[in-house]
């Protein structure tokens, strides 16, 4: 008797838990979602997601993006110093400026020798950050 007993009452609240989450469920519904916590992080840049990318672009992405891509750690120092921290946006860089900042290291950023980016490259990326400005691109 005590078992029946017991297998009623738990049919009788699992019942009223189904008939309490599908009436929230009905509610929430009718309600739009509030976003909880920050916004997603944003994609890597990384070759994969720029399969077109060739010559200094192709560059940039491959050696500089895992730090100044959008989602990149670089970028998040930058933004404290100037007004657009990802280095493609930005207006006011000269090829010039780019490879001495490159190889001699700027704030956080460390000095990347010829030997991990051969001068040849660094040419290619620092006119590509230039024609992008020159383009707006």
């Amino acid at each position: 008797m005590k078992r029946n007993a017991s297998l009623l009452c738990a049919a009788a609240l699992f019942s009223l838990i189904a008939a309490c989450s599908s009436s929230s469920s009905d509610s929430d519904q009718s309600k739009p979602q509030q976003a909880s916590g920050p916004p997603p992080m944003p994609a890597p840049l990384i070759l994969s997601s720029r399969p077109k990318a060739e010559g200094g672009e192709r560059l940039f992405v491959e050696k500089c993006g895992m730090c100044h891509g959008p989602s990149g750690m670089g970028t998040g120092l930058l933004a404290r110093r100037v007004k657009e921290p990802l280095l493609e946006k930005r207006t006011d860089l000269t090829p010039d400026y780019v490879i001495q900042a490159a190889r001699m290291g700027i704030g956080n950023m460390p000095a990347i020798p010829p030997g991990e980016v051969p001068d040849a490259d660094m040419r290619k990326i620092a006119d590509y950050l230039a024609k992008a400005k020159a383009t707006g691109q």
